[in-house]
């Protein structure tokens, strides 16, 4: 049912999973310098979805621009953001690390670790909310596992 202003949150939510789970998006507001192309240079890097959060003049988001616009962006993570959605919740880690965005290749090394370090799990209520439970601490964004490879 639509309701004044479009979808009801429950089914927004329901046509955002049914969408993007299983899938990995990174949210921006655009990127600087050569980051995209490095990205699409690095195993999978083309793979990701990505989403601009600013917001569009429309009158009717889509289901994944509502979910950033009313979801993510609230938890007030530096951005970019590498959300990977699962089908009982959003792992988020952010993509900074002091004032500057991490390489693109050090995703590999962040998705080896989601499972126990993430900066968000948001998990999927039966209501079609979403509880949030916080992990790491904003300014916590290294790369343990590259760290162990390197043996450092």
């Amino acid at each position: 049912m639509l309701g004044l202003f479009g979808p009801r949150p429950a089914q927004q939510m329901e046509r955002f999973r049914g969408r993007y789970t299983g899938r990995s998006l990174i949210v921006h507001q655009g990127f600087t310098g050569d980051w995209l192309e490095e990205l699409l240079k690095q195993p999978g890097g083309g793979g990701h979805f990505r989403i601009d959060s600013r917001p569009l003049p429309r009158r009717r988001p889509s289901p994944v621009e509502w979910l950033v616009q009313t979801h993510i962006l609230a938890l007030g993570l530096p951005l970019p953001l590498f959300l990977d959605v699962r089908e009982e919740a959003i792992l988020i880690r952010h993509l900074k690390r002091g004032e500057h965005t991490v390489h693109p290749s050090e995703i590999a090394w962040f998705l080896e670790e989601l499972d126990t370090r993430h900066h968000a799990r948001l998990v999927f209520a039966e209501d079609g909310g979403l509880n949030v439970h916080t992990g790491l601490p904003v300014d916590d964004n290294e790369a343990l596992s590259m760290l162990e490879h390197l043996g450092l």
